[in-house]
């Protein structure tokens, strides 16, 4: 199983930005982010306490059940 964060790497650079691939760019770019975390709640409080825009935890719930679909 991967994390929630390497999950999130294949949003990243997108030519025509979108809500996944801007939280992916920053979750690559900030360090402090929980990249190996497999916990809904973590990830979710982190992005809570540092959020990047402003629908940022909107679209990280979403990409959350994709991710749990995906059996990722």
């Amino acid at each position: 199983m991967r994390s929630f964060y390497h999950y999130m790497m294949r949003y990243r650079g997108a030519k025509q930005p979108t809500g996944e691939s801007r939280l992916a760019d920053w979750m690559f770019s900030d360090h402090d982010f929980p990249k190996h975390s497999f916990s809904y709640d973590e990830v979710s409080r982190y992005l809570e306490w540092n959020i990047p825009f402003t629908e940022a935890v909107q679209v990280f719930d979403r990409l959350w059940e994709d991710y749990l679909a995906n059996g990722q």
